[in-house]
């Protein structure tokens, strides 16, 4: 797999990353660490170096998970964190009125990356996004104090996530912003209605695409009744009766069109977000997934096809939202 730029300010990284958040979390099911370190090794040697993980994913089981897995190969792996939730006493996040309370002030976002530091046993981490906007705290003392740990060599670029492009462009003014993360794929393509991908085409910052598969839905392969029963997916706007037999349309769609590719649909939705200029960093922590999808690497689909896949899928043909109305109540719009 080649390496290629992420954004323009000098980091590179694989054409395509991997997303390790269910690796420690229940979100997904049941995970195994055994599992999930084969998973990470044979990425390596499939020519991943981009690693996605995040304070919150498993409250910090996921980060010790990376610095198990890269003891040793430092330099040979970029890794990607992210910060900026509330945490108790308890450890966990805090949760008022029912909502996950994000926290972007300067003395927790420096706390927090201390902490990611410690956990991955790193002494630099490569990419620290800012997981969600504090919409009680200017962007600009966020990111002034997350500059200065780019300055004092602890942290090597500044990113954020899921976040508006007003908000990107005054993030930007302080401090270059290497990458924006942003949920997008055939099944959600809102940052190209919403300002988004123009902004970070604009600025030359990188885009990276979480949930490029549509938390696997664009695999074809994924079946409600048999998902764990702490699947966060069960309680999907998206997936649930009244959405699901119309969005069912989508994937038979692009099945269509990869037939005809003699491709797997998933490999296809993924080589689609590669053309579209984006470094996406699928979710798996299962060996023949990540496989099949660093296999999609390899497919150059033409502008005739990236065409009829947008008009399969075209923006805001999804029904329902994205997140439960806690989930879209942190989305920076």
């Amino acid at each position: 797999m080649k390496n290629v730029d992420l954004g323009s300010q000098g980091l590179k990284v694989s054409q395509m990353g991997l997303g390790c958040m269910g690796m420690s979390t229940y979100i997904y099911g049941p995970s195994d660490d055994e599992e999930s370190l084969s998973t990470l090794q044979r990425a390596i040697e499939l020519g991943v170096t981009f690693f996605d993980t995040a304070e919150t994913y498993g409250m910090g089981h996921n980060e010790q998970l990376l610095g198990r897995a890269f003891a040793g190969i430092r330099d040979r792996v970029v890794i990607a964190t992210k910060v900026g939730f509330g945490f108790g006493d308890d450890g966990k996040i805090k949760v008022v009125d029912g909502k996950r309370v994000v926290d972007g002030r300067p003395a927790n976002v420096v706390r927090a990356i201390e902490g990611s530091l410690r956990r991955l046993q790193m002494d630099y981490i490569d990419l620290v996004y800012l997981h969600r906007i504090d919409p009680t705290t200017p962007i600009e003392e966020t990111i002034g104090a997350m500059s200065k740990l780019v300055a004092e060599g602890r942290i090597g670029h500044i990113g954020l996530s899921e976040a508006a492009a007003s908000t990107i462009r005054r993030a930007h003014a302080v401090h270059p912003i290497t990458a924006v993360q942003t949920e997008y794929s055939l099944f959600e393509r809102g940052v190209e209605a919403n300002g988004v991908l123009d902004t970070v085409r604009e600025l030359g910052i990188g885009f990276v695409p979480y949930s490029p598969l549509g938390r696997g839905f664009l695999t074809g392969q994924l079946k409600m009744d048999e998902l764990h029963k702490t699947d966060f997916r069960n309680t999907d706007p998206r997936l649930n009766a009244a959405n699901l037999k119309a969005n069912l349309r989508i994937v038979e769609a692009i099945r269509q069109i990869a037939e005809s590719r003699g491709v797997k649909p998933a490999q296809l939705a993924l080589a689609w977000t590669i053309a579209k200029g984006s470094i996406p960093i699928p979710g798996t922590r299962r060996l023949a997934n990540l496989e099949e999808n660093v296999a999609s690497t390899g497919i150059v689909i033409t502008p005739d096809e990236v065409n009829m896949l947008d008009e399969a899928a075209p923006i805001g043909i999804t029904s329902g939202e994205r997140y439960t109305e806690d989930g879209m109540s942190l989305v920076n719009r």
